[in-house]
């Protein structure tokens, strides 16, 4: 039966991904007024019912809490879209002088939505997505497949009534890892949007398909000798404790400058941080992983007293946080790893050097490229720390949750957090519609292209007078023209040499044609242009005209007044305006 369930998803995988496609024929012809007015529309209703799918996220899945959902949803239906309302994702987006710059929607978006960010993951998406008209499919975590669908139905209905095609935003019912896999690699996908795990993300990246993907947080924040204590404290709280700690972005280890240690501790306490005593660490970390040494599921998205109680420590009532005194980083210090949940690793040092070390090891150990955070008054210092730090955000003097996603910060809102190279991500960026958009630019030359080979060329094909070629300084145009003759007549002279020696002609060229007298006002060029030709010994006696090696506009027309043809070969060099005029009138003979 599980073989003929994932037959059926990857059936429904495919169907979806047609569907998608052939409604996105329809929504990239859209123009920017309907686009904004459907996705207006979505938001709006996404946003009234924020409170209602908060809860029923919270009650599916058990992570977090249900007024946290409620306010990422918020986030994620008013701040995005205000953010990016006036965004142009339609024709001409940019134009200068020289360039223009014009939006292409990419097609068909396979977005996989987590269990830990169910409902509000999926409003940004949506938004994103259509806002730059593409489609998407939906591939739900099983755990939150509920909620998830209930958000994508909300904002379908709303955009269908303001003209969206109904297969233009999907989701899945067959919740399997098949299923996902054939989303991703449909041929008539166009860019996958994953967030979830490090599995997930890694398989989205060999599908083949261009990939926007997350990695893991393991958040460290570094509270530096002259930052504000009382602060700095609240806002790690706020950070770690917001949703019980299931934004990737949230604080995971706490790296304290040591001439502040004590108030940090004593801040900690009172703002309802609870420092476990090593017997008490050691029961804790025995329930943050699992026997194979990664995070133990259960924990997960659970508050502080839930955990204690889990390992059998007694906290006091209304524990906000568990903090541990860390001896180390890495496999063998579970209390080193991200925890997605309101725990906090404790790490003393001594300067910003040992802090911005601590801080950078933390990253090593499981979050490169995501998130760093700084408290301080020193700006210099915190750039210099954000110099050292391998993450794609760095955060300064405000809780990371909410400074990573555009909450508290400048940063684009955004609900996928890119974390570059350094996390084995396309992009550092806070994704957003932007990236579901190829940009064509069309492009006017500003910087005319001269070189002495193009020069060269022209020249050769030109000679006629029809040309003047361009060169530094300037100087007189008449002394350029006979400077190009001389430079051709001594190239066909030479050629003429090696077919008289060749052929054992005796006879030196002669002139067919004198130069035509100057008149004033003439177009005709100054330059005198000599026909080659070799003249046999036997001429008189029936022999054939020996080809030309050039041929000019003037030539061709004194053939014509004297009744002549030109003789030609495969070889012979025709100035353009000579070939359209012999052409016309029927005056090159061909010599094999």
């Amino acid at each position: 039966m599980p073989e003929h369930n994932d037959l059926i998803a990857q059936q429904e995988a495919r169907d979806a991904v047609e569907a998608a496609h052939l409604a996105f024929t329809s929504v990239a012809a859209f123009d920017q007024t309907k686009i904004d007015r459907i996705c207006e529309a979505m938001a709006k209703a996404a946003l009234a019912e924020s409170a209602r799918l908060g809860s029923m996220a919270h009650e599916e899945t058990g992570f977090g809490k249900a007024e946290d959902k409620r306010e990422k949803n918020r986030f994620a239906a008013e701040d995005v879209w205000n953010y990016f309302r006036n965004l142009k994702t339609v024709g001409v987006v940019r134009e200068t002088e020289s360039i223009v710059e014009i939006a292409s929607p990419r097609g068909v978006v396979a977005a996989i939505i987590p269990s830990t960010n169910p409902t509000s993951t999926t409003i940004f998406k949506i938004i994103i997505a259509v806002k730059s008209r593409n489609t998407i499919v939906l591939s739900p975590h099983p755990s939150a497949a509920r909620s998830i669908a209930e958000t994508a139905r909300i904002m379908r209905e709303v955009g269908v009534r303001e003209g969206l095609p109904p297969d233009a935003i999907q989701c899945l019912t067959n919740s399997t890892i098949e299923g996902t896999e054939a989303l991703m690699k449909h041929k008539r996908t166009a860019v996958i949007l994953a967030t979830g795990g490090t599995g997930l993300v890694r398989a989205a990246y060999s599908s083949g398909k261009p990939a926007f993907g997350v990695g893991p947080g393991n958040v460290p924040v570094f509270i530096e000798r002259t930052a504000n204590v009382e602060k700095a404290v609240g806002d790690i709280l706020t950070g770690t404790c917001f949703d019980n700690g299931t934004i990737c972005a949230s604080e995971q280890s706490v790296v304290v400058d040591a001439p502040i240690e004590a108030r940090v501790r004593e801040q900690f306490k009172l703002q309802g941080g609870h420092f476990l005593n090593q017997a008490e660490a050691e029961k804790v970390a025995e329930v943050l992983l699992t026997p194979q040494r990664t995070l133990n599921p259960k924990i997960v998205g659970k508050s502080a007293e839930y955990i204690a109680n889990l390992a059998g420590v007694s906290v006091p009532s209304g524990t906000r946080c568990l903090l541990a005194d860390c001896g180390g980083i890495g496999r063998d210090f579970p209390w080193s790893i991200e925890k997605l949940s309101p725990t906090l690793a404790f790490f003393v040092v001594e300067g910003v050097e040992q802090g911005a070390r601590r801080c950078l090891e933390v990253l090593q150990f499981g979050g490169m490229g995501h998130t760093a955070g700084m408290h301080t008054q020193d700006r210099a210092a915190a750039i210099a720390y954000g110099a050292q730090m391998p993450a794609s955000r760095v955060v300064i003097n405000s809780p990371t949750t909410h400074g990573a996603i555009g909450f508290s910060t400048d940063l684009a809102p955004s609900m996928t957090l890119g974390c570059g190279s350094w996390g084995g991500n396309v992009t550092s960026d806070n994704v957003s519609p932007l990236h579901l958009m190829d940009i064509k630019r069309v492009a006017f030359e500003t910087k005319p292209v001269a070189s002495a080979q193009s020069a060269k060329f022209k020249t050769q094909n030109n000679v006629s007078g029809n040309f003047t070629p361009q060169t530094p300084g300037g100087g007189d145009k008449s002394a350029k023209r006979e400077a190009i003759a001389a430079i051709v007549d001594k190239f066909l002279s030479g050629k003429l040499n090696e077919n008289q020696k060749s052929s054992g002609a005796v006879e030196a060229p002669k002139e067919t044609a004198a130069p035509k007298p100057e008149i004033a006002n003439s177009p005709v060029s100054p330059v005198k242009t000599i026909i080659h030709e070799l003249k046999p010994e036997n001429s008189g006696n029936g022999a054939k005209p020996k080809a030309v090696d050039f041929v000019s506009e003037d030539d061709v027309k004194r053939a014509l007044e004297n009744g002549e043809k030109i003789y030609v070969t495969a070889k012979t060099i025709i100035t353009p305006s000579a070939r359209d005029l012999g052409d016309e009138k029927d005056i090159f003979a061909k010599q094999q």
